[in-house]
């Protein structure tokens, strides 16, 4: 059984994040530990971490993780009957 967190998004939905989706949302789109890091501001020990379940991150330190990710253009895929995900967005959220 893998460790999740519970994300609050500013429209009070909640959604929960998995290591696993973590792991396969830096897969996705080509990201190490480190571009990760860099792009979230978090360390690559706290990443590693995270994505081995040793520990459930601090709210803070997922939305900077998810932010990044969802940046870059990651879109997290809720657990609804077919399991937790991630997926490419049709285009990359610029800042």
């Amino acid at each position: 059984m893998s460790l999740f967190v519970t994300l609050s998004s500013g429209n009070g939905m909640k959604k929960d994040i998995y290591p696993e989706q973590l792991r396969a949302a830096r897969a996705l789109i080509g990201w190490t530990r480190e571009d990760l890091a860099s792009a979230s501001g978090v360390t690559v020990r706290t990443l590693a971490r995270i994505e081995g379940a040793q520990t459930i991150p601090r709210q803070t330190t997922l939305e900077a993780l998810s932010s990044a990710l969802e940046a870059a253009g990651i879109e997290f895929i809720s657990e609804n009957g077919g399991g937790p995900g991630v997926r490419l967005t049709s285009s990359p959220v610029r800042s």
